[in-house]
């Protein structure tokens, strides 16, 4: 038995040796191999490679790059200097400025509460100013660049060429205040000089249009305009200028949208923008925006952003408003005339509005300018234009549009509403600059009085008085006050604000809080509610009006 045992032992050991055995010689001969391998691609003969050749060129599509070729020499680099002035006071080291503009709002005439036909300035304005100015040059307050050490500043933008004898259009905000005006051809060599002398022909700032020249002994390339209001929202744009000085950069996009307002109230009037996301960037600001027939259909003038530089939203000046800005410019007075009547309206009414006023579209007036044109053809607060010489107008776009673009002294038929009945009255059209008279606010707030509780807390949120009599007085309007606004209440989601004086409810006359109390308790839950308010600090703005539906 044991020797039965011992004999099983040994042949496991042995077939142990031969496994073992066999895989020591399998691992040897796999090294030889590989070595073997190896050795071979080291020396492997590559004598029968084809060696690889450079391709002639092949013209794909080639529209952007003739494009290019095409407009791109009448593209212009422009440089301002602007001096040290004795009189500007010394800018804080943090100054404020908006990265992105104001966005639109319903209130922005000139006193900054209700947007008007022939407005000056709007609410905020300012800012938006400011923010062309940091981002992409602006004469004095522009976009900082080389500094000779005395206090000059340098600033950078673009234009386009028009007329073979120097005539260039641009941002007046690349211009304004500068004190020195270069340009830069393509066609110039590179170097540290500034460019050719250049001067301001004329300049527009509610376009934000400018119209430069410089003298030249022969004819020089210029582009071609196109019709801008052929431009459709996809088609291929391409924008050229000089971003960050890089002067004869090419980008190209598509027509993101057109007839974008993108400045408050009265300044955006004449601002109705191509937006594109062809990239525009710091220099930029005046050079074109061209469209896949090689015609400017835009000049660049404005960008979103939140980082001073490109995200993929720009704005270009439509070549129709430009072609007509500067046929102005050219003119001998070099200045642009718009035309006024003197009224003022109130953007983006609510919906509520025109269900108690009785209309769906047309522009509700809420001021008459004493003495101008609409006061004396009898136009009065509450009337509602609906037609221009026949034409029926849809909102204050289309009637600022249409009156601006007559000649002064010229006569139009206005047709209107008023409590209902249709109407039509001939006006003389003004001048928009001598219409317009600013008007100065009441220097003091109104004096406090008792507070007396009133009906519309509860249903509206709000706390009104009587207004004192020394308020009457002064402004000569009659109704409540509000004192204060409940936060989420429905008058707060409308908008109204303490300060504001309530004539109308629902188009019934407020004189006193009997009256109000009135009209407020007989509002029910799910009624069209609209407020006929004033601020008594700037009465002359007139009327604005205020609704919703009640909860």
């Amino acid at each position: 038995m044991n020797s039965f045992l011992e004999r099983v032992r040994v042949r496991r050991l042995s077939s142990v040796f031969t496994i073992l055995a066999t895989l020591s010689l399998g691992i040897l001969v796999g090294s030889v191999l590989a070595h073997g391998v190896k050795g071979k691609e080291e020396q492997a003969d590559s004598s029968d490679a084809t060696p690889l050749k450079i391709p002639n060129p092949v013209v794909l599509s080639n529209t952007f790059s003739q494009i290019a070729k095409q407009v791109g020499p009448a593209v212009v680099n422009i440089n301002t200097e602007t001096l040290p002035k004795q009189s500007l006071k010394p800018k804080s080291a943090n100054p404020h400025v908006r990265r992105t503009p104001v966005p639109n709002s319903p209130d922005g005439d000139e006193d900054g509460d209700g947007g008007g036909q022939g407005g000056q300035g709007g609410q905020d304005g300012q800012n938006f100013q400011d923010f062309f100015q940091r981002f992409f040059g602006g004469g004095g307050d522009g976009e900082e660049g080389p500094n000779d050490g005395g206090g000059m500043r340098q600033s950078l933008g673009s234009g386009f060429i028009v007329d073979p004898k120097g005539y260039i259009i641009t941002n007046n905000h690349v211009v304004e205040k500068a004190d020195k005006i270069y340009v830069k051809l393509a066609s110039d060599p590179d170097g540290g000089d500034m460019g050719r002398p250049a001067r301001v022909i004329g300049t527009d700032k509610d376009t934000d249009l400018a119209v430069i020249k410089i003298d030249t002994d022969k004819p020089l390339p210029t582009v071609k305009l196109g019709n801008s209001d052929a431009s459709q929202v996809g088609d291929w744009v391409i924008a050229i200028g000089s971003p960050f000085a890089l002067s004869q950069t090419v980008t190209a996009g598509i027509v993101s949208a057109k007839n974008r307002t993108i400045q408050p109230g009265a300044q955006g009037q004449f601002q109705h923008f191509i937006q594109t996301d062809a990239a525009i960037n710091p220099g930029n600001s005046g050079g074109p925006l061209v469209n896949m027939n090689g015609e400017v259909v835009g000049v660049n003038t404005a960008i979103f952003t939140q980082s001073a530089g490109y995200q993929g939203v720009g704005f270009a000046m439509p070549a129709n408003t430009v072609i007509a800005t500067y046929n102005d410019l050219i003119g001998p007075s070099h200045k642009v005339t718009r035309g006024s009547i003197g009224i003022s309206f109130q953007a983006n009414l609510p919906s509520a509005v025109g269900r108690v006023y009785g209309f769906k579209t047309g522009v509700l007036i809420n001021g008459v300018q004493p003495g101008q044109p609409a006061d004396k053809a009898g136009l009065k607060p509450g009337d509602i234009i609906v037609s221009i010489d026949g034409k029926s107008i849809k909102d204050g776009d289309e009637l600022v549009a249409e009156i601006a673009s007559r000649r002064v002294g010229t006569a139009v038929r206005i047709g209107y509403l008023r409590e209902g009945k249709e109407a039509t009255t001939s006006v003389t059209i003004g001048d928009r600059t001598k219409v317009f008279a600013p008007t100065q606010a009441a220097d003091n707030e109104p004096g406090a009085a008792p507070n007396t509780p009133d009906a519309g807390q509860v249903k509206l949120g709000i706390a009104v008085r009587d207004l004192p009599a020394e308020v009457v007085n002064k402004t000569g309007l009659h109704g409540v006050q509000i004192q204060s606004v409940k936060p989420g209440s429905f008058a707060d989601e409308i908008n109204l604000a303490e300060g504001l004086v309530i004539v109308q409810v629902n188009k019934t006359p407020v004189t006193n809080l009997d009256q109000f109390r009135t009209a407020v308790n007989g509002l029910k839950s799910g009624s069209d509610v609209v407020f006929q308010v004033v601020d008594p600090r700037a009465p002359k703005s007139g009327i604005s009006y205020v609704g919703g539906t009640l909860p």
